[in-house]
């Protein structure tokens, strides 16, 4: 069968496709190629009996790699989703208070029970991170006249209260250096054993993705997806068990990562329209792209030191959400 041609719709889909993956997979590799130590690729092929190399790649360089792609993905997914469950574009997890809320989950376990596996404080994370995005939900059901620009203010109002209760409480048992972890993602102390919960986070995006349809239907109002026969309550729980659970794996993991579900899925509408179908995967391998692109910029600025991916992302993206502000108000009038 003769392939499709680059004139037609699924030629340019296949060639932007395979431009996407080459570059995702030239990033992996400078990603695994960047750090203190030298890498020489012969090492993987080659007979030598210098060892360090392949460690030093196989427990640091691989999976801090994987983890920033897998990170990256699960967030501007789950960015996606909030934005049209909230049906507006300028919200995602860190600024409506689902971050906070799981960081907030973070201090308890720290306060009350330090000892817990990771996973069951996993688990209370995501719990504390469900009812901060529901509380959210609430307040903003409540609103009746609502603008675009409404929305996210009061989600960072709640998140700046939930903040504010944190760290309050975090000052009073001297538990503020222990939060300040989770506040900022940090990657470098990733190595083999400390990512694997990221892989929950790809499986639950997983099932967001199959789930593609319903949510482009939600984003269209509660009316209209009832008229259609979908229990909107119903698809409104799920979306926000996905973002809580994305969330707190992520804080658990490395920490807060900001604007990534707010800038990726933005620039990726812009193409491509607000069809979650259509968009997911082209959200995943942007957020992840531009997870490992910060993250070199985190490690190249001052090597061999580094900045944490959350402090170049918050800059990075606040820069690129003035950006999209700026070209909305240009297109509006």
């Amino acid at each position: 069968m003769p392939s499709p041609s680059n004139r037609t719709p699924a030629g340019r889909t296949a060639l932007a496709w395979t431009g996407a993956l080459v570059a995702l997979f030239a990033l992996a590799l400078w990603s695994l190629s960047v750090g203190v130590s030298d890498v020489a690729w012969n090492t993987w092929w080659s007979d030598s009996d210098d060892a360090m190399v392949a460690q030093v790649l196989m427990y640091s360089r691989v999976p801090r790699t994987l983890a920033l792609m897998l990170a990256g993905s699960a967030m501007a997914v789950a960015g996606l989703l909030m934005q049209m469950l909230a049906r507006n574009h300028f919200v995602e997890p860190s600024t409506m208070g689902t971050v906070e809320s799981a960081t907030l989950g973070m201090l308890v376990c720290m306060l009350f029970a330090p000892d817990l596996p990771v996973f069951a404080k996993m688990g209370i994370s995501a719990t504390t991170a469900m009812a901060g995005t529901a509380l959210f939900m609430a307040v903003l059901s409540r609103i009746r006249l609502r603008s675009a620009w409404i929305v996210p203010l009061v989600g960072l109002i709640l998140a700046g209260v939930i903040e504010a209760a944190t760290t309050f409480f975090a000052y009073q048992y001297d538990m503020i250096q222990s939060l300040r972890a989770f506040s900022n993602g940090d990657f470098s102390v990733i190595v083999e054993g400390r990512y694997e919960m990221l892989w929950l986070s790809l499986g639950v995006t997983a099932l967001a993705m199959l789930a593609a349809d319903r949510f482009t239907v939600a984003g269209l109002g509660e009316t209209f997806a009832t008229n259609l026969g979908l229990n909107y309550q119903r698809l409104v729980l799920q979306g926000l068990v996905v973002v809580s659970v994305v969330t707190a794996c992520i804080v658990v993991t490395v920490g807060a990562i900001p604007f990534v579900g707010l800038i990726v899925p933005n620039v990726v509408r812009l193409v491509l329209g607000d069809n979650v179908r259509r968009s997911v995967l082209w959200v995943a391998a942007a957020g992840a792209a531009m997870t490992l692109l910060c993250d070199l910029l985190g490690r190249l600025i001052i090597a061999p030191y580094e900045i944490p991916v959350g402090t170049v992302m918050g800059v990075v993206g606040s820069a690129l959400f003035l950006v999209i502000l700026l070209r909305r108000r240009a297109r509006q009038g």
